[in-house]
């Protein structure tokens, strides 16, 4: 399905066997660069599991009725969803599907905390906001408070409504004759799971359901999640490398084209992030203090674009990115970060 010579051919709406009894559809996200999510279809008889559910919207809807349609099935026989994180493109249509058929919803343990801070109503953002001004973003906190709904709509909200079942790490879950063994990778989000599989049934070296943990043609964004705290990148770093020391796999992601190695692209995750330390101290060692400056000396997406020339969302993902990598830089001794009177993260040599 997947044309060389079109990236994003993947996103199409076209249902793709990836494995025995393992169908890949890609459910469109209207107005995101990412385009499409793409959900997993396990058949296990005449019942379904699903890996992820996509996110509320109609025209996703319609897509995976479709797609059930091709495998002479129906919303009401999903047994199941296996979800990787609690974002929006990941959970809500899940617990949308499961108000309708009474399907259950599975979710990673360390996901409870997000979802329970949602059920506070946060001001969307909150925390980002708070994260742009110790970066020395507050012009973007502002401007992304003013573009932002002072409040989170009930029907929203309705669709962050807790799982039926908490993902501990290690806990295996069986579809047919498959076991998936939910492997915790924090950093995307803390609770962030992938799903691996490896059992005789998939021709190769197996499954990694991988969520946005190992993306194959964009860096996952870090620590975005409502109730964000700091050592993302960290976390991120280090869930890399546990997966990097478990059997490749094939890798089938929530964003992209299935890829054969899940090490290949996880080798190529760690240099860049290796790489993008390096630049950020330079500039740091240069005399930029700050995250929001070392940003803006920096280029971003495969375009290389300059920071102000993002819209403002992804202007607060380069920023708090940035921030995270001086975050790693001071807990290696490469650079000093600290406080300073106004509340910002200032940085120096060592």
């Amino acid at each position: 399905m997947t044309d060389a010579d079109d990236r994003h051919a993947w996103s199409r709406p076209e249902p793709e066997d990836v494995a025995p009894d393992v169908l890949r559809v890609p459910l469109p996200l209207p107005s995101d660069a990412l385009r499409a999510v793409n959900v997993y279809v396990l058949r296990d008889g005449d019942r379904l599991t699903l890996v992820d559910g996509g996110w509320t919207l109609t025209v996703a809807r319609d897509v995976l009725v479709r797609a059930l349609d091709g495998l002479g099935a129906v919303p009401g026989d999903i047994g199941r969803f296996l979800v990787t994180h609690m974002h929006r493109d990941h959970y809500t249509q899940a617990i949308a599907l499961r108000r309708e058929t009474g399907a259950r919803v599975a979710l990673g343990a360390g996901e409870r905390g997000s979802l329970e801070h949602m059920a506070r109503r946060p001001v969307p953002m909150v925390a980002q906001q708070g994260a742009l001004r110790a970066a020395g973003a507050g012009a973007l906190a502002d401007e992304l408070a003013a573009l932002l709904p002072a409040d989170i709509a009930d029907d929203e909200l309705a669709d962050y409504a807790a799982p039926d079942q908490w993902l501990d790490d290690g806990e295996r879950v069986t579809v047919g004759d498959r076991v998936l063994e939910a492997v915790e990778t924090p950093g995307h989000t803390r609770g962030h799971l992938v799903f691996d599989t490896a059992d005789g049934l998939d021709a190769g070296p197996g499954l990694l359901f991988a969520g946005d943990h190992v993306l194959p043609h964009i860096t996952p964004s870090i620590g975005f999640e409502p109730d964000a705290r700091a050592g993302a990148l960290t976390r991120f770093l280090g869930s890399l490398a546990r997966v990097r020391e478990r059997p490749d796999r094939r890798l089938l992601p929530a964003h992209g084209p299935v890829r054969p190695s899940v090490h290949a692209r996880v080798d190529e995750l760690l240099e860049h992030h290796a790489h993008r330390l390096d630049e950020i101290e330079r500039v740091t060692v240069a005399g930029e203090p700050t995250a929001a400056g070392a940003a803006a000396a920096l280029t971003w997406t495969r375009r290389e674009k300059g920071l102000a020339d993002l819209e403002p969302f992804h202007r607060m993902l380069a920023v708090l990115e940035t921030d995270a990598h001086l975050e790693v830089l001071a807990a290696q001794g490469r650079v000093v970060r600290e406080l300073d009177a106004e509340g910002v993260h200032r940085h120096r040599p060592v």
